[in-house]
């Protein structure tokens, strides 16, 4: 019995490093952008489905493509340089400039946290006929909570979410495809094909790659170049897979949903199956969490690394002070401009931004300093 329990003991760890090397990265990628990114259905419609059926999941294959390889550089630029918070890793990536990141960043997150808080707005409205306010208040909440316990509850958190995700998205798009299939098909099928989808692939890889901060915290598990670039490379489709079977599942109601202002909602109602619909709007309450703690505890990290140059500890007030000023502000800017103008608007003007000050960098400095780490690309940062 001893040995046998020996013998389990070492299997359940092994299991568990290759989980933290391999797959947590991509998971806790995807809890971050999911909330922000395909959740709603909004961002599904504005980035892939405008372009038609078959257009948007090419520009959904090269949004995986991306995604893949950019995060397998970044991953390995970080374990190589130990920059384990976005302070730390754009000042060895972009030098003197690295400030620029953190202004296109701040301004990302409370974009898409305005996007979440918007998004909850209308997901508790629309269901329990409640005002908006009470579902903002309980995101507030609950994120400010799972705040200021740090990093090890939050890497659980986001993992295990991560799970929930994807039974929920599989079981709808099993339902889906057994109430509308016919449709579904029938759309694929009639429907010409319409834009590439190669512009609204990259622009969306191009904000959501801004999600990969909020994995640097998780990167310590990662020993060897082999780790770094497995865990990037599945990063991409572990992120992307539930978003998948959620458009395929959208098409079946093309064009008409590319009106609804949340098509996750207008898609659950099809199914006209009340309880589902409420457990369904569960799951995505917690994907919303997961974006926002993921987004906030990025800045809560790089202000607890300014401390630890000072040789102080972060006072636990300040992580759920921070959640709760950037949640409220966020919030302000949902109801001025409603979730439509920040998907449509907002994410499409800094899509550029984080490109040009993150991507490009990447492929380039980044890239030659991981190859060549005693050569002058340091410098040239």
């Amino acid at each position: 019995m001893l040995f046998g329990g020996e013998i389990e003991d070492k299997f359940m760890s092994k299991a568990s490093e290759v989980f933290q090397r391999f797959f947590l990265p991509g998971l806790i990628f995807q809890s971050v952008l999911v909330g922000g990114g395909y959740a709603t259905g909004r961002e599904l419609v504005e980035f892939f489905l405008s372009s038609g059926p078959w257009g948007g999941l090419l520009g959904m294959i090269v949004t995986t493509a991306l995604w893949s390889v950019v995060l397998a550089i970044s991953f390995e630029f970080a374990r190589t340089t130990k920059s384990y918070d976005y302070r730390a890793f754009f000042r060895k990536l972009l030098g003197r400039g690295w400030f620029l990141f953190e202004i296109a960043f701040i301004a990302l997150a409370l974009l898409v946290l305005s996007v979440l808080g918007s998004a909850t707005g209308e997901l508790i409205r629309e269901s329990l006929g409640v005002p908006a306010l009470f579902g903002i208040v309980a995101m507030m909440g609950v994120s400010g909570l799972l705040a200021f316990y740090g990093s090890k509850t939050i890497e659980r958190f986001l993992a295990g979410w991560s799970f929930v995700l994807y039974a929920a998205y599989i079981l709808y798009f099993i339902l889906w495809m057994g109430s509308f299939g016919d449709r579904i098909i029938s759309n694929f099928g009639s429907v010409p094909v319409g834009g590439s989808g190669l512009g609204g692939g990259i622009q969306y890889a191009g904000y959501n790659m801004v999600g990969m901060i909020a994995v640097l915290f998780c990167l310590r598990h990662l020993k060897t170049r082999k780790e770094a670039v497995v865990a990037g490379v599945l990063a991409g489709p572990l992120a992307i897979i539930p978003g998948f079977l959620f458009y395929i599942a959208m098409v079946g109601f093309y064009p008409e949903i590319t009106q609804k202002p949340v098509p996750v909602n207008f898609m659950l109602g099809q199914l006209n199956i009340p309880s589902l619909q409420i457990l369904f709007q569960l799951v995505l309450f917690g994907t919303f969490i997961e974006t926002g703690v993921g987004m906030i505890h990025a800045v809560n990290e790089r202000i607890a690394e300014v401390f630890t140059e000072k040789q102080k500890a972060m006072p636990r007030f300040l992580r759920p002070s921070v959640a709760v000023g950037m949640l409220i502000f966020s919030i302000f800017l949902a109801t001025k401009l409603g979730i439509i103008s920040l998907i449509g608007q907002g994410y499409g003007a800094l899509t550029y931004v984080i490109l040009a000050i993150y991507v490009f960098p990447m492929l380039t400095i980044g890239l030659w300093r991981i190859i060549r780490p005693d050569s002058q690309s340091e410098r040239i940062a």
